[in-house]
């Protein structure tokens, strides 16, 4: 009886210390077993902290310490630093290049639908992704580019010539990412196709794209185009780029989706025929979900190179974010303030490809989990 009574209190669990201590504790634990675990980890994570360290203590006290945050020009610029007030000074301009002040709110509401339609097709709690993709395919291209435009119902008109700075880099970035991949399934699947044209037409579109620098492609979308319309035509500069980006990175899409289809096995092409699917129907109900599903990390590399691509027409007299900026530095108030301009590029294009980034392994962890599930 006594042993017995003895027994609750000597095998009675304690709390684990891992479960006891605090998040932080945890955290502590984590990256000391992750980054110190053997003696060559200790060596490699010292060398990448020390690494890390000079950058850092070259960087913080150009960019925080001596900087200098408020000015009219560069000459009040003295403390040795980074010269913020250069993009203080500019950030209008920056975000929505010549458009007219007066105006400016409607490049609010557009980047205020541009973000309702984001959150509700990337959270994945909120219902009803088919109709965020019809809002964000349909619904977004058309408004943003009535309401930015204008000349009806009152709105003063401002041609494409004035849009420029971050606005603009996102008309391109939107626009290229919403429309390149529908097409580039198209033509993985014309590449695919048993009929001869079609075929060889998707494969000389596809090689064709892939075999030019990017710059051939504005150019030929801007200057020669043109000259196969109607006489009398005069097209958007800004249409004719979004159409060049388009199409460019289709190709590249293309094939990217074209190694989603070949990775699905072929057994889900006979079931399908086995139940009586047509090939539309197979297509798009069991081939091209599995081979999305395949290339997520090759659909959001090629989106992050359009994302990066769309620099490029200021080669063609467009002012995106890049090219906004440089005109800023001409600027003889603001002369000599370059670092500052394009860290602020480099930073707002780093944040945008990490995020989708993240995004993109989000995506892979919830399809790993549902496949374990």
């Amino acid at each position: 009886m006594t042993q017995a009574a003895a027994l609750p209190e000597t095998g009675s669990a304690r709390p684990s210390p891992l479960r006891a201590s605090n998040p932080l504790t945890r955290l502590l634990g984590g990256l000391r077993g992750r980054m110190f675990g053997t003696r060559r980890d200790a060596l490699l994570s010292l060398a990448v902290l020390a690494i890390l360290g000079g950058i850092a203590s070259a960087i913080l006290p150009w960019a925080l310490v001596n900087a200098t945050w408020t000015g009219a020009s560069r000459a009040d610029c003295t403390g040795g630093g980074a010269c913020w007030a250069f993009v203080a000074s500019k950030a209008p301009q920056f975000i929505y290049g010549f458009y007219p002040p007066l105006e400016r709110w409607r490049p609010d509401i557009a980047f205020s639908l541009l973000l309702f339609g984001l959150v509700w097709l990337m959270v994945p709690r909120i219902p009803g992704k088919a109709y965020a993709i019809a809002f964000i395919a349909l619904v977004l291209p058309i408004t943003t580019f009535l309401l930015l435009r204008g000349g009806f119902a009152g709105l003063p008109l401002v041609p494409s010539d004035q849009w420029g700075g971050f606005m603009l880099t996102m008309i391109l970035a939107v626009s290229g990412i919403t429309f390149s991949l529908p097409f580039g399934v198209v033509f993985a699947l014309g590449r695919q196709s048993k009929l001869p044209l079609i075929r060889w037409f998707c494969v000389g579109f596809i090689e064709l794209c892939r075999g030019v620098p990017f710059l051939t492609v504005l150019f030929m979308a801007i200057v020669m185009l043109p000259f196969f319309l109607p006489p009398g035509t005069k097209p958007d500069p800004l249409a004719l780029a979004v159409g060049g980006i388009i199409f460019y990175e289709a190709a590249y899409m293309a094939e990217v989706v074209r190694g989603g289809l070949q990775a699905v096995p072929k057994g889900q092409y006979e079931a399908a025929m086995a139940i009586g699917f047509g090939y539309w129907r197979t297509m798009l109900h069991i081939i091209l979900p599995q081979a999305v599903r395949k290339v997520v990390p090759g659909v959001v590399n090629t989106t992050i190179s359009l994302l990066k691509n769309t620099t490029l027409v200021m080669v063609v007299g467009l002012f995106d974010l890049l090219n906004i900026v440089s005109a800023g530095v001409s600027d003889p108030l603001w002369a000599g303030s370059q670092a500052e301009g394009y860290f602020i590029v480099g930073l707002v294009f780093w944040l945008m490809s990490f995020g989708l980034s993240c995004y993109s392994r989000a995506i892979e962890a919830g399809f790993a989990r549902a496949d374990r599930s």
